[in-house]
């Protein structure tokens, strides 16, 4: 059997393609429902019904407690139109046909090979799980699409300053919450876009109404899946483990003097309302330490004119000349192909070993320092090297400017997230056939 992550994306997407169908044949035998009209296309009441069976069967097999019925099937089918509206948009800007099949492939590969099953064995696998290779297929290019034009209209948009880098740095002396791994569950309230006065204490004292029955002993996850508009809901709300220095900035303060299975008040950001449970917590290592290599490098490029046996032999006798006194960097000058590192005499700079393609990083590993090496060829070319020096390099600092600047774009990227997806649910025509 698979591992949940398979089941998971499966849940992700079931999006209708963008066709209406009738639901009799000129036979007049039986072919499809509709759940919901969108736009110029559809959400199938077959593809409705295979969604909620599957999110059924894996609430049970998380012993997640769902909402009753009516609720659930109302949340499914808004996902269902969500998801379709966002593939229509793909599809209008051209997205979609930008999503190859080799990207779906290194997708799927890396599905299969987080849970150790050969990348041509995956269908056999899925099929033990009652999961259809073509349907996991059509899923899985359609949750890549969403996340692309997420990332083009969403992503891309959100701008950090070097003043909120500067002041997160400043945050992260001695709190307990960067310095700290969080297991997070989360119920997210949303208000409409620039909503009204009584819209917002609406959502509010719904918020409040919550909390206090959290309070009082009810299940975070049966909230959640009931109320949450996160995309967790239906999972419980669960948001996994957190690096602290990961954590959006919106709950850093409240989760300062939180405990493990401690509930925060209602948290009010500018468009939505959010509760935060932290299901577990631990410390987390606060230093970290890389290995580094100082490389240069020679390459040589093949091409129409030049081909293998010359490039490498172009190799063989700037490797003479060096080994004979000749300057590594002017021949790195006159010779390489490397456009980044050419004009610097072939210096690559400290790096990590594994940021080479493996031929490269098998060659730095074998190297001696200060012995340039026979010439090899990877994917770019034929290379000969020489490392100058290693070293243990404590990266924490570097590690942390990392962290903040995620940090900083998650806690943001949520908001626009949220705000974007109500804007396309807004613009989009939906009649409900349920």
């Amino acid at each position: 059997m698979l591992k949940t992550n398979i089941l998971c994306v499966v849940i992700a997407l079931s999006a209708a393609p963008a066709v209406i169908a009738d639901e009799l044949s000129e036979t007049g035998d039986f072919l499809d429902g509709v759940a919901a009209i969108v736009n110029e296309g559809v959400v199938l009441k077959s593809q409705f019904e295979k969604h909620l069976a599957t999110i059924r069967a894996n609430a049970e097999k998380m012993d997640i407690p769902l909402p009753p019925d009516d609720i659930l099937e109302e949340q499914v089918l808004e996902q269902l139109i969500l998801a379709e509206i966002q593939l229509q948009r793909a599809d209008r800007i051209g997205l979609t046909q930008q999503i190859s099949d080799q990207v779906v492939n290194q997708a799927i590969a890396r599905i299969a090979n987080q849970n150790g099953v050969p990348f041509n064995e995956l269908p056999r696998f899925l099929a033990e799980d009652g999961i259809i290779y073509a349907e996991f297929r059509a899923t899985m290019r359609d949750e890549i699409t969403i996340n692309e034009l997420k990332g083009i209209e969403v992503t891309r948009n959100i701008h950090v300053s070097e003043r909120e880098i500067e002041q997160c740095l400043a945050d992260l002396d001695g709190n307990v919450v960067a310095n700290s791994d969080w297991e997070l569950s989360h119920i997210l309230l949303t208000m409409p876009e620039s909503a009204t006065s009584e819209q917002i204490e609406e959502v509010e004292t719904q918020a409040n109404l919550i909390y206090e029955r959290l309070q009082d002993g009810a299940d975070f996850r049966q909230l959640a899946a009931r109320y949450s508009a996160g995309p967790t809901a239906l999972e419980g709300g669960s948001l996994g483990w957190l690096d602290g220095q990961q954590i959006p900035t919106i709950f850093t303060d409240v989760l300062q003097d939180m405990s493990s299975g401690d509930i925060a008040p209602p948290i009010r950001t500018a468009s939505s309302f959010h509760i935060v449970k932290v299901d577990s917590l631990r410390l987390a290592v606060e230093r970290s330490e890389i290995d580094q290599v100082k490389v240069r490098h020679i390459l040589i490029t093949p091409n129409e004119i030049i081909d293998d046996e010359t490039a490498q032999q172009r190799l063989d006798d700037a490797l003479e000349k060096i080994r004979g006194g000749e300057d590594f960097a002017e021949q790195a000058k006159l010779l390489s192909d490397d456009p980044g590192s050419a004009n610097l005499g072939g210096d690559l700079g400290w790096s990590q070993p594994g940021d080479y393609v493996p031929e490269f990083t098998q060659a730095v590993a074998d190297a001696e320092i200060g012995v340039v090496t026979e010439p090899f060829r990877s994917y770019h070319g034929w290379h000969i090297l020489e490392v100058l020096e290693r070293r243990v390099y404590d990266n924490t600092e570097d590690l942390k400017e990392s962290n903040c600047l995620v940090r900083i774009r998650m806690s943001k990227q949520d908001e626009e997230t949220q705000l974007w997806r109500q804007r396309l649910r807004d613009g989009a025509f939906v009649e409900s056939r349920i």
